[in-house]
């Protein structure tokens, strides 16, 4: 039988919002939110929280998590890659003892149980090395610009016709982005000789209206507090 873990990081340090991955929310911390949708949805053999902090170890604790060591400093920067920790809690604390892994960030309270669990069985039923949750990308990348000397120059050109930037949202091809709802992956991919947390075959999973949520700015919170208390989502119960 296939075992899977869900890897929930929760790096302490945050600039934008200090403590973001506890900041309450609707009278729990954010973290909470992630930790009882991966248990509730019944398809992880183990819920992890990985992260650096003896605080954020104890929270994690108290609302389900499992914490086995602290993350190392080395590892836990604002620039650390997500392959590096991910590497760390499954080759140095846990070993080889899953066959899947997903990737569940805390800055998306609005993924639900029932979201993990459509993700996962997309993710078993199909030959991939991977799946990521994606939306259409608000900020379309055919209208962005680089500097150069004094003068801004598009990033991508579109020769002989209108050019892309030109053009309206509708005209342009459909691009997607990924969002910090959920990332599933067989371990196999930490095995290459390249290790990725996607490997090359990778599938996307749709996220559907504020599903991909993700807190990044202040402003991000307040939004969801807007939203929360308008009624326009709904939290989980806790």
């Amino acid at each position: 039988m296939l075992k899977s873990v869900a890897l929930i990081p929760a790096r302490s340090g945050s600039i934008r919002i200090k403590n973001k991955n506890i900041k309450l929310l609707n009278g729990h911390p954010l973290i909470a939110y992630t930790i009882r949708a991966a248990l509730d949805s019944k398809v992880f053999d183990k819920v992890i929280c990985v992260t650096d902090s003896q605080k954020y170890k104890s929270i994690a604790e108290q609302y389900g998590a499992y914490v086995p060591c602290l993350r190392p400093k080395n590892i836990s920067s604002k620039k650390s890659p997500d392959i590096e920790w991910v590497n760390w809690i499954m080759q140095k604390t846990i070993k080889n003892y899953f066959d899947i892994f997903s990737i569940l960030r805390p800055t998306n309270p609005l993924r639900d149980e029932f979201i993990i669990r459509k993700a996962f069985r997309k993710f078993i039923k199909s030959k991939c090395d991977s799946l990521r949750a994606v939306n259409l990308c608000k900020q379309h990348p055919y209208k962005m610009w680089r500097v150069k000397g004094n003068l801004i120059k598009p990033i991508f050109n579109n020769k002989n016709k209108t050019p892309w930037h030109s053009r309206q949202y509708v005209e342009l091809p459909k691009i997607y982005e990924q969002n910090a709802s959920l990332e599933i992956a067989w371990t196999r991919v930490l095995r290459k000789k390249i290790p990725t947390i996607s490997g090359k075959r990778i599938i996307p999973f749709f996220s559907k209206n504020f599903e991909g949520f993700d807190i990044n700015l202040p402003e991000d919170f307040e939004f969801l507090e807007y939203l929360v208390k308008n009624k326009k989502v709904k939290l989980k119960k806790l």
